[in-house]
């Protein structure tokens, strides 16, 4: 990795920078906001770097590149699952992620049940959500969400912490917005029907984190900010 750890922690402090301002403009604490490092397609050097700079969790997309870096990462580190997940990988994610994002089907609840359970695992995860009901994007169609959360909501080795969505790519920020906002809209009709506090909103990533955090994201996921651009696979 070419970036400098002095390069990351500059980057960070931008980031961070800009957290506390949109929290400032939309009238919340800045402490109701977590920052995810999203090190995909980076070296584990880069999971080294947030660590050592204080940050808690970073985010992956792939299971295989994920096990591979995790047994080599710093103590103590969360790491957390933002890509699709398909069932047939529910057993290697189950083992080694500390949360799992991208949670949109009710066969993938159910076979991340079964591998929870047989490891003796209580997993946290978030159900995915495609609340732009953008065709390009990954998720749960909105409509789905009641049912899956009652899939998730009975498994007895799932914790479900709230959910996640990725907004359309589109230069008009009125279409994150609405996206946000209607995330934010289906966490709290869950909430009331599940009984769940469901505190977790991750939505938001570089292009579009300041929309996000105005709309009540609770971790925005960013990885060119801090990193630069993605390195070749």
């Amino acid at each position: 990795m070419h970036l400098s750890y002095d390069d990351f922690c500059a980057a960070a402090d931008r980031v961070i920078s800009r957290i506390f301002e949109a929290c400032r403009q939309s009238g919340r604490n800045a402490c109701e906001v977590s920052l995810l490092a999203v090190t995909k397609t980076h070296p584990v050097m880069a999971a080294h770097y947030a660590a050592r700079f204080g940050l808690k969790s970073v985010g992956e997309n792939r299971v295989q590149e994920a096990c591979e870096k995790i047994p080599l990462g710093p103590s103590g580190l969360r790491w957390e699952l933002i890509g699709h997940l398909q069932s047939n990988k529910a057993r290697l994610a189950a083992k080694w992620f500390d949360r799992i994002q991208s949670v949109d089907s009710e066969k993938l609840i159910l076979a991340l049940q079964k591998e929870a359970a047989l490891i003796g695992k209580t997993l946290p995860i978030l159900l995915q959500i495609n609340a732009g009901n953008d065709p390009a994007k990954f998720g749960a169609d909105p409509q789905e969400a009641p049912r899956l959360m009652e899939c998730a909501r009975i498994q007895p080795n799932l914790q479900v912490e709230g959910l996640m969505t990725i907004a359309p790519l589109s230069d008009d920020p009125d279409i994150a917005r609405r996206t946000f906002s209607r995330l934010r809209e289906i966490r709290d009709e869950l909430r009331t029907e599940s009984g769940l506090p469901l505190a977790e909103l991750s939505m938001g990533m570089s292009s579009d984190m300041d929309i996000a955090i105005a709309e009540g994201s609770t971790q925005v996921r960013v990885g060119s900010a801090l990193f630069g651009a993605r390195e070749a696979k």
